[in-house]
């Protein structure tokens, strides 16, 4: 194991030293793309909760009871593992599912979440939909987006529109800001997301073939976002996501970011610096 490969893993242990243990939300992991957010103020976001079906999900995680209550539910695109146990949790905890408004009509009009339950927005308008310190922004994302359906009975498959691929920026209660980039490629418009929302923390996809790869996500990070720290996500999940955290360390060099390597289904507190 090289060293900084070794450093990586020793990131999640100093990751209290940097942010700050007391009183710190949380960020967990359960592998893909799928988050757990805990707000300081005990709201709950899930991103792109696959779960049950997720093969880097722990086992004793699947169990979507074992989630607890969750507020908010924020979906980044309509495939199957970002869409994932969406329409479950949210039938069980009565949680809000925001995400762009076309997708929004595909589920609420195939039953999957009812329009009541669904927070229908678009890139660049900024919502509170929990608390007023917590606010949700969509940003742009260059991927593809479509809802595959499931005919419970017969068990044919249909598609249905799946709107446009997003990221979001989470803007938590203490000002510490979140950069969930979804599935995407490196876009120039980063440098945008960088200046206009200043993210302490990105969540960047490295698994290639479908989203960036380490070298794309590493330059993303490097020249485009420059944030204080940066986790890894949407690899070694399938086959053609062949990405390694090893991989976009090497390729990322010598930067201020610190990188977080965390394993499914691993918590750490985050806080804004000082």
């Amino acid at each position: 194991m090289s060293a900084i490969f070794r450093n990586m893993r020793f990131a999640c242990v100093l990751l209290p030293l940097i942010y700050g243990a007391a009183n710190a939300a949380e960020l967990q992991w359960f592998g893909q793309s799928a988050f757990k957010i805990t707000t300081q103020s005990g709201k709950v976001i899930l991103i792109d909760p696959f779960i049950s079906k997720n093969p880097k999900t722990p086992a004793a995680l699947k169990d979507l009871k074992k989630l607890g209550k969750v507020d908010l539910i924020l979906v980044t695109h309509g495939h199957g593992d970002h869409l994932g146990d969406t329409a479950e949790i949210s039938a069980m905890t009565d949680a809000k599912v925001a995400l762009n408004a076309d997708m929004g009509h595909t589920l609420a009009l195939n039953a999957l979440v009812p329009y009541e339950q669904l927070i229908r927005f678009n890139k660049s308008g900024p919502i509170q939909p929990l608390v007023k310190g917590i606010t949700i922004t969509m940003t742009h994302a260059e991927h593809s987006s479509e809802v595959m359906i499931t005919d419970p009975e017969s068990g044919a498959k249909s598609l249905h529109p799946g709107g446009e691929p997003a990221g979001y920026i989470i803007r938590l209660e203490d000002g510490f800001t979140i950069y969930h980039a979804g599935d995407t490629g490196v876009f120039s418009d980063m440098k945008l997301i960088a200046e206009l929302y200043k993210p302490d923390l990105a969540l960047l996809p490295i698994g290639g073939h479908f989203t960036m790869d380490p070298v794309h996500a590493a330059y993303a990070t490097r020249e485009l976002l420059a944030p204080a720290a940066v986790i890894p996500m949407h690899f070694g999940t399938f086959p053609p996501l062949k990405g390694t955290p090893e991989e976009f360390a090497n390729a990322l060099g010598k930067t201020k970011t610190k990188i977080i390597n965390m394993q499914p289904g691993d918590s750490i507190p985050l806080r804004r610096q000082n």
